[in-house]
C-alpha cells in the first residue's frame, strides 16, 4: 500500500549546528479500529476495549499506514546535513510491541545556516511528499525554545474513548507533542480515580522529552447556579485536589476559588474555554479572577471564541446553540481582562495532536474544526517551565498547525511599535494586528512562507490592548497572547 501523505516534525527553534531529530509517520487511508481487546493485552495498544464510546457514538479511528516499508530522502538546500536515507525497514518502527506501523524517529540532523528552513522529505518510490514546520535557527543558541503542546483531553472516564495511558502515548508517540494534559470532567470521576489520573500523569512525565500537567476541567453550565462556564485547572506541582462542580463545596466560582486559596501561591491556574458558545460558554459580567485565570483557551474543536462570526471569524462555534454576543475572548479583554491565549483540542476521539473528528464522530450537522495547539516559550521542557509560560502568559494559539510566530511589543504611552515574525509552511495569506476596536491587516512581501515587520508602530492607547493574529493559505491561524498599553 503505497502513502498518501508524510508528517514530518521538526524543532520550531534551533542554534546553527545543533542536532536535532526528524519525527516522521506515513499516512494513508483511515480506518476504523476493533474495539477488542484481552484480559493480557498491555496498555497503551492500538487495538483496545476503550475504542468506543457508545452513548456519543465514538469509534478510535487510525490514519497511519498498518505496515509500509521503505526509503526517504530528506532535503532542505546546502544548509541541511545528516542521513542521506530515511529506511522504513517494517521491523525498526511503530510505537507499541509488534507495531509495525511506519512511525520513526530520525536523529543526526542539523542545520548549519541561520534562517528559515523548510524540510521536505520524498518517498523515493511514489514520490509522496512531505513538508515540514518551519524551523528558525540563530547563530547563538536561543534562550527560550517554543515547545508544542494540548492541555485539553478527555478519556472513557468521562466522555471520550481510550485511557489515559493511551491518550498520553498518542500524544507523546503520534502527535508528536511536547507537552499535554487530561481534562477529564471531573463530576464523575471517584478519589481513588483521581489518584488514578495523578499516578499516570506523573508516569509519563518525562523532563526533557514529554511533559504533562496535573489538569481537570470544572464543568458547571447549570443555570441555577448563574451558568459560570467551564474551566481547566492545572497544577504546576505533581498532585492537587479533585474539584468537582456538583459538590456543595465547589458549585460556584466564588467556592471554586475558595478551595485553590488553600493552595500555596502560584500552584494553580484556571483556564476558561469555548467561551462564546450559547450553552457552555462564559458569562464574563461574572468577572474575572487575575490570580488564577491567566489564559484562555481561543480555540479548540468547537471553534473560534475570538470573535463573531459576523465580525470575520473563519471557525464560529455552531455545536450546542452556537455563539452568544457579548461572550467571546474580544469582549472580556475590552472588558480590562488580561488574558494570555491557548490553543486546546478538547478531543474526545483519543488522538492528541492529531484528530480524526470526521471519522470518529457520528454524522452531525454542525462542524467540528481542527483542534488547538498551545506554543509556549519557555527555557527548558520540564512541567515547571512549561506551567510558569502558561502563568506568565508566554504562549500563543494556533489552530492544529505548528505557525511560527514571534511578536514583541514595546514602547510607552503611545508610542509602543511591534516587531513580528511569523512562518508556515502552508504560505502566510495575511497578519492583522488587532486593537481595541480597530484592525491592522498587513501583507506578506517576496516569501510568502515567512512574514517579518519590524518598529510597526501602533496607536495602542492606556489600558488599550492588542494582539496579532496570523491566518495561512490553507485558513490555519495563530494568535499572539496580547500586549497592553
Amino acid at each position: 500500500m503505497r502513502p498518501l501523505a508524510i508528517r514530518c516534525v521538526a524543532p520550531s527553534r534551533l542554534a546553527a549546528g545543533e542536532p536535532f531529530a526528524l519525527k516522521i509517520k506515513m499516512l494513508g487511508p483511515v480506518r476504523e479500529i476493533p474495539c477488542s481487546g484481552s484480559f493480557n493485552d498491555r496498555k497503551p495498544a492500538l487495538n483496545s476495549p476503550f475504542n468506543r464510546n457508545v452513548a456519543r457514538q465514538i469509534h478510535y479511528h487510525d490514519n497511519c499506514l498498518p505496515e509500509w516499508r521503505g526509503k526517504l530522502a530528506a532535503q532542505s538546500g546546502d544548509a541541511l546535513s545528516g542521513p542521506s536515507e530515511l529506511t522504513f525497514d517494517g521491523v525498526s518502527q511503530g510505537v507499541f510491541p509488534d507495531d509495525k506501523r511506519p512511525i520513526r524517529v530520525f536523529p543526526g540532523f542539523r542545520l548549519e545556516k541561520p534562517g528559515f528552513h523548510f524540510i521536505r522529505v520524498v518517498d523515493k518510490e511514489s514520490g509522496v511528499e512531505g513538508l515540514s514546520n518551519p524551523i528558525h535557527v540563530t547563530q547563538a543558541p536561543p534562550a527560550t525554545r517554543i515547545f508544542w503542546g494540548d492541555p485539553h483531553w478527555q478519556t472513557f472516564f468521562s466522555d471520550g474513548i481510550r485511557c489515559p495511558e493511551e491518550l498520553y502515548a498518542f500524544a507523546r508517540d503520534e502527535g508528536f507533542l511536547d507537552f499535554g494534559a487530561i481534562s477529564d470532567h471531573m463530576e464523575a470521576v471517584t478519589a481513588r480515580q483521581w489518584e488514578y489520573f495523578q499516578a499516570v500523569t506523573n508516569d509519563y512525565n518525562q523532563p526533557g522529552q514529554f511533559v504533562t500537567l496535573i489538569g481537570q476541567e470544572w464543568t458547571n453550565h447549570n443555570p441555577a447556579a448563574g451558568a459560570p462556564g467551564h474551566r481547566n485547572i492545572y497544577y504546576r506541582g505533581d498532585r492537587g485536589p479533585a474539584l468537582r462542580s456538583n459538590d456543595p463545596d465547589c458549585d460556584s466560582l466564588a467556592k471554586l476559588w475558595k478551595r485553590l486559596d488553600a493552595l500555596p501561591d502560584g500552584e494553580a491556574i484556571a483556564i476558561p474555554h469555548h467561551s462564546a458558545n450559547v450553552i457552555m460558554g462564559v458569562d464574563w459580567s461574572q468577572g474575572w479572577n487575575q490570580k488564577y485565570e491567566k489564559a484562555v483557551e481561543i480555540h479548540s474543536v468547537w471553534g473560534s471564541s475570538e470573535r463573531p462570526g459576523e465580525a470575520g471569524n473563519l471557525m464560529p462555534i455552531k455545536h450546542c446553540g452556537g455563539e452568544m454576543l457579548g461572550r467571546h475572548v474580544v469582549d472580556a479583554l475590552k472588558r480590562g481582562f488580561r488574558f494570555g491565549f491557548v490553543g486546546g483540542g478538547d478531543i474526545h476521539d483519543g488522538r492528541p495532536g492529531d484528530h480524526l473528528h470526521t471519522e470518529s464522530y457520528p454524522p452531525v450537522s454542525a462542524p467540528f474544526y481542527p483542534g488547538g495547539y498551545t506554543a509556549v516559550a519557555a527555557p527548558s521542557l520540564t512541567r515547571e517551565a512549561v506551567f510558569d509560560a502558561l502563568a506568565q502568559r508566554r504562549t500563543y494559539a494556533t489552530t492544529q498547525s505548528r505557525i511560527y510566530l514571534d511578536v514583541a511589543c514595546r514602547g510607552t504611552g503611545k508610542g509602543h511599535t511591534l516587531d513580528i515574525t511569523a512562518a508556515s509552511e502552508e504560505g502566510i495569506r495575511n497578519v492583522a494586528v488587532v486593537l481595541r476596536d480597530e484592525e491592522q491587516k498587513l501583507q506578506p512581501g517576496a516569501d510568502w512562507r515567512v512574514f517579518t515587520a519590524d518598529k510597526l508602530p501602533i496607536p495602542l492607547e492606556p489600558g488599550g490592548f492588542c494582539y496579532v493574529r496570523v491566518t495561512t493559505e490553507k485558513n490555519n491561524m495563530a494568535w499572539s497572547s496580547p500586549c497592553w498599553g
